[in-house]
C-alpha cells in the first residue's frame, strides 16, 4: 500500500531554518505532483508548495504559496523523495506539515495547490516556530 512519510519537523526560533523530507514507499511518476500542505490549529489545511515535471519542460516546475515565496524551496531528490527547505521561519509558519500526491498528472503549466487535487496524505510532521 502506497504511503508517504514526512520527517524533519521540530521546534525552532524565528529566523531559523528546517528541512522537511517526504519519502514515498514506492516510485512516483515525475508527472504526478507532490505537494506540501500545512494545517495550523483551528485553520483549514492550506497549500505550501508543490513540484512536478511537465510535458512542456525538461526539468521540474514548482509552485509556492505567496506566504512562503522567497523563503521556502522545494526540490525532488530522487524518484520517491521530495524536500522542503524552509528558511527565515516565522511564528505564523507553525503548523503540522503534510505531503500528498497529485491525483492527475500535470501536463501543462505547473502544479496547483488545491487540497482537493491531492490524495495519499502522510501523517504529518509538526513545525513549531517560537521564541
Amino acid at each position: 500500500q502506497f504511503q508517504f512519510e514526512e520527517s524533519g519537523g521540530g521546534l525552532v526560533q524565528p529566523g531559523e531554518s528546517l528541512r522537511l523530507s517526504c519519502a514515498a514507499s514506492q516510485f512516483i511518476s515525475d508527472y504526478l505532483a507532490i505537494g506540501w500542505f500545512r494545517q495550523a490549529p483551528g485553520k483549514e489545511r492550506e497549500g505550501v508548495s508543490c513540484i512536478s515535471r511537465t510535458a512542456e519542460t525538461e526539468g521540474y516546475s514548482a509552485n509556492y504559496a505567496d506566504s512562503v515565496k522567497d523563503r521556502f524551496t522545494i526540490s525532488r531528490d530522487d524518484a520517491s523523495t521530495v524536500v522542503l527547505q524552509m528558511d527565515s521561519l516565522q511564528p505564523e509558519d507553525t503548523a503540522v506539515y503534510y505531503c500528498a500526491l497529485g491525483i492527475q498528472p500535470v501536463l501543462y503549466g505547473r502544479c496547483e495547490l488545491n487540497v482537493n487535487e491531492y490524495d495519499n496524505w502522510g501523517q504529518g510532521t509538526q513545525v513549531t516556530v517560537s521564541s
